[in-house]
This record gives C-alpha cells, sequence and structure tokens, in this order.
C-alpha cells in the first residue's frame, strides 16, 4: 500500500461522494481509479458498461476483468454489426 497525494479539492469531492455512497473515502478513491483506469484502457466502453462488467466480474468470483471485457467487445461488435 502506498500513499498518494492528492489537492484539497479532490480530497473534499471524494468526501461528498462517499459519503453519499455508503463508501469509504478510499473505497470511493479506489472506485474512481480503477473506473478511470479501464475508461481509458477500453475507450469504446461506456460507463454503465464498465459498471456491469465489475459486478459481473465479481459475481464470477474475482474473473479476470480483461476477459470479461474482450466478450462485451465482441457482443458490442455483433450487435452493430450491419446485417
Amino acid at each position: 500500500m502506498g500513499i498518494v497525494k492528492i489537492s484539497d479539492l479532490m480530497h473534499e469531492n471524494l468526501r461528498l461522494a462517499s459519503n453519499a455512497l455508503s463508501r469509504s473515502i478510499n473505497s470511493q478513491a479506489e472506485h474512481w481509479l480503477k473506473i478511470g483506469m479501464l475508461a481509458e484502457l477500453y475507450p469504446h466502453l461506456t460507463h454503465q458498461q464498465l459498471t456491469r462488467l465489475l459486478i459481473q466480474c465479481e459475481l464470477e468470483g474475482g474473473t479476470e476483468i480483461n476477459k470479461l471485457v474482450r466478450n462485451e467487445a465482441g457482443q458490442l461488435h455483433k450487435e452493430h454489426a450491419p446485417q
């Protein structure tokens, strides 16, 4: 575990969001970091799709997120392919 320095404004945003979503400040920060990382890695997926993948990953006992994203991307490609 390490220490990440953030601005006072970001810490206040984390505090507000963590209270509203019933998470600890650290859990809220980790959630935002995870969603941000996935959004940069998979810009073709929406926030809703990324959230659904994280929940699916959890339901499957921690299945590797990259495997789920590849499957999701394949399904999206099929849905939008010309017929």
